[in-house]
């Protein structure tokens, strides 16, 4: 399975990472529309990733949410009514939404703020 890994003592809080996961996701740089989210009240940043858990699949009630072969947990968007179940579900707060988007969102394991990130702080792994 692909999961980002993470490495809060490594990062600087320079955002990178939300700002290129926002633009890849939704063509527009806004961390609020990032998977990935970096909270700075704390030390060492805590940063908010998804793990792939899939506690989200159990509650969603229309089977939006579905497994990939790469282990990765995906939405379908055309099976998404917004109830924003799988929201509540997330135990780490992982899976997101925003105003003015309908469906909620998460962390593919994509592998684009890896490539942001000058401290080093994330990695895309197979576990």
């Amino acid at each position: 399975m692909k999961v980002l890994k993470t490495f809060p003592d490594k990062c600087i809080t320079c955002h990178n990472c939300e700002s290129a996961c926002s633009k890849l996701y939704f063509k527009e740089d806004n961390a609020e529309k990032s998977c990935i989210v970096i909270n700075e009240e704390v030390y060492p940043p805590e940063m908010i990733v998804c793990n792939q858990c899939g506690n989200c699949i159990d509650i969603c009630p229309t089977l939006a949410l579905t497994i990939n072969t790469q282990g990765v947990v995906m939405l379908n968007k055309s099976l998404c009514i917004g109830c924003l179940m799988c929201v509540a579900a997330c135990p780490n707060n992982a899976m997101r939404f925003a105003k003015g988007v309908y469906n909620p969102f998460k962390c593919i394991a994509c592998g684009s703020c890896p490539k942001t990130c000058p401290a080093e702080a994330i990695e895309l792994v197979t576990a």
